[in-house]
């Protein structure tokens, strides 16, 4: 039984030793391949503008900024239109999330509307223009179809048309509008250090 015993002893010590000796298994995950949005990085920063002469009296403005180790594009947009005789006030705040679309190539934005609308569009970008055709959501606006547009004229300038197709009807421009890029504020700077008075 003291033979048996010490075998053991001796068996358990060797497997200890080759644990030991044996490296550890790490686990990895393959991360998704970084998008590319050197086509869109001239869209980065705070725009604010009005609408076009030919649109319903209105303003709008828009943030859109990296997020998440720059592997999303996300838009912040405010839009307040007067009403006209055709259409009524309209008054919309969305939130986009922008990235490449794994599948069919490209990009894909994903927008979340205050008033309860999840759509999804597909983004082209050429020359400077980058065109958002909306191809359904989880809760698109029944039987209307919109198009963004945002169109660079100018280092600080853009120019965006939102276009709007009732059901069974062709599209039509809802508005168009030229924003600019939105200094910060002197308030928001950070004030100068006071320096301590030498003697």
């Amino acid at each position: 039984m003291r033979t048996i015993s010490i075998l053991l002893m001796l068996l358990c010590g060797a497997s200890a030793t080759l644990a030991k000796d044996k490296p550890p298994v790490v686990h990895r995950i393959p991360l998704p391949t970084r998008p590319n949005f050197s086509d869109l990085d001239w869209l980065v920063g705070e725009w604010g503008g009005k609408m076009s002469e030919e649109s319903p009296a209105g303003e709008i403005s828009l943030s859109v900024s990296f997020d998440l180790d720059k592997r999303y594009l996300i838009f912040r947009s405010e839009e307040k239109l007067a009403a006209t005789p055709s259409l009524p006030e309209y008054r919309e705040s969305w939130l986009g999330v922008l990235t490449q679309d794994v599948e069919g190539g490209g990009f894909i934005l994903r927008a979340y509307s205050d008033s309860g609308f999840m759509t999804r569009y597909r983004a082209t970008v050429v020359a400077g223009t980058i065109t958002l055709n909306q191809e359904g959501g989880e809760l698109p606006p029944p039987g209307w179809l919109f198009r963004r547009i945002f169109q660079r004229t100018d280092v600080g300038e853009l120019f965006v048309t939102l276009q709007a197709a009732p059901p069974q009807k062709p599209f039509f421009d809802y508005y168009s509008a030229k924003l600019s890029r939105v200094a910060p504020s002197a308030a928001s700077s950070t004030p100068p250090v006071a320096k301590p008075a030498t003697e």
